[in-house]
């Protein structure tokens, strides 16, 4: 069975929903919180990407599953879920390297599932092989890609009460 075809449809999906959410719930909320609350918002959900360590577990994962893929998709997760809890701390201390470090975060993160889309690609992939982990980039990746971008939106842009997505 070729599973690309599923696989690429639950990933599209998956960010329709949530751009959804975002544009209802999310985002009109969002933007009348002060800075800080709002960075803190967007990127507390990423302090659970451990779960990227799935890609390493027998049983989990196929023994078929390349590991140019899942090591660095695994590491790259733990190191993301800990930059996002440093920055929440900070965010929540209202400490002067909050910022610093949400740009620290961000840039990693977003660069990880660059990567990991990347390393998919450069090792032709089959969806398969990711077994039980197929919902780690079809269902839990690409809301915090959004969420990513909106982080970016909220740094570039930082006076952004009353802006219009």
């Amino acid at each position: 069975m070729n599973t690309r075809a599923p696989f690429g449809l639950s990933f599209l999906v998956s960010a329709t929903a949530f751009g959804v959410v975002v544009s209802v719930y999310l985002w009109p909320r969002l933007r009348r919180l002060e800075q800080n609350a709002a960075l803190r918002a967007l990127v507390v959900p990423h302090i659970f990407r451990f779960i990227g360590l799935s890609f390493l577990v027998p049983g989990v994962v196929s023994p078929a599953l390349p590991s140019g893929f899942a090591v660095p998709a695994a590491y790259g997760d733990i190191v993301a879920a800990l930059l996002a809890l440093a920055a929440t701390i900070a965010l929540s201390r209202l400490a002067s390297a909050a910022t610093p470090l949400v740009w620290i975060f961000n840039v990693w993160g977003a660069g990880d599932f660059l990567l990991a889309f990347y390393n998919g690609v450069r090792f032709n992939l089959d969806p398969g092989t990711l077994g039980a982990a197929f919902y780690i980039p079809t269902a839990i990746v690409p809301p915090l890609l959004i969420l990513h971008g909106l982080v970016f939106w909220l740094l570039i842009r930082p006076n952004h009460r009353g802006a219009q997505i």
